[in-house]
């Protein structure tokens, strides 16, 4: 009965959408909330929230980091231009990083800070200047949680790779599930985004299989669809629970309509 719970919540978790997502205290995770109350304060707010998952009910002091203006230098082949681009101020910024302006994709290869030293990180409130160069690649940043461990990774891909919130990818020979998909207004766990919209993945290991055996020839063919099968081109109904002497493939023809 627990394994059938187990799957029953796998599958519901890829269709939830985090609404004002935000860290619950007892959670102790990114949950979606429910705004009790809003109060102005100055260029934020606070809000009252009361936790979907465990009912909660907690402050969070929205404020909006300053924002400060990096000139860079973009170069495209022989010709180059300097564009402003607005940024938070605590936002960290750092060599390889890929960005969108003017309809196009720039990889920074060099950051200045104020102090006239070049740096391969920094916070955007440090640098003084930047300079990018055009770019068809695009960084997509990582964590990966195996248990209780995680950690940070990139992953290079074609600005034209998508991804999609719970299906299994491939890295150096590991399945991995794409747990959510940070895109900079919030984290989903559903839908398809583009690589240069992704701020952050977030990947868990693959649930195991005992866990969410399917139970029927449709969940079975859906789950092989999945990859969550593996190998199988002729998913059946595992002999093992079928009738003696009944064969699930054989089934009655419909008459035609006369």
């Amino acid at each position: 009965m627990e394994d059938d719970e187990s799957m029953d919540d796998f599958f519901e978790e890829e269709e939830v959408f985090l609404e004002n997502a935000v860290h619950c205290p007892i959670c102790d995770d990114l949950t979606g909330h429910e705004i009790l109350n809003e109060k102005p304060k100055g260029t934020g707010a606070d809000y009252l929230l009361k936790c979907i998952d465990c009912s909660k009910v907690h402050t969070v002091h929205i404020r909006p980091p300053p924002v400060v203006e990096i000139p860079f230098i973009l170069t495209e082949g022989p010709q180059s231009s300097t564009s402003r681009l607005e940024i938070d101020a605590d936002e960290m910024i750092e060599l390889e990083d890929v960005f969108k302006d003017g309809e196009k994709l720039w990889r920074i290869n060099q950051i200045e800070l104020h102090n006239g030293k070049k740096a391969k990180r920094a916070e955007a409130s440090l640098i003084a200047r930047a300079s990018a160069l055009r770019s068809d690649m695009v960084r997509v940043k990582l964590t990966m949680t195996r248990g209780e461990e995680s950690e940070a990774d990139v992953l290079v891909v074609p600005e034209e790779t998508k991804y999609t919130a719970g299906y299994l990818i491939e890295l150096e020979g590991k399945t991995w599930r794409i747990r959510a998909i940070h895109t900079g207004r919030g984290r989903t766990l559903r839908g398809t985004v583009d690589a240069p919209d992704i701020k952050r993945m977030y990947l868990h290991e693959p649930p195991n299989p005992e866990h969410f055996e399917p139970r029927t020839p449709r969940e079975r063919r859906q789950a092989w669809k999945e990859g969550r099968l593996g190998f199988n081109p002729n998913p059946v109904l595992p002999k093992e629970i079928t009738k003696k002497g009944v064969n699930p493939n054989n089934r009655r023809k419909k008459q035609p309509r006369r």
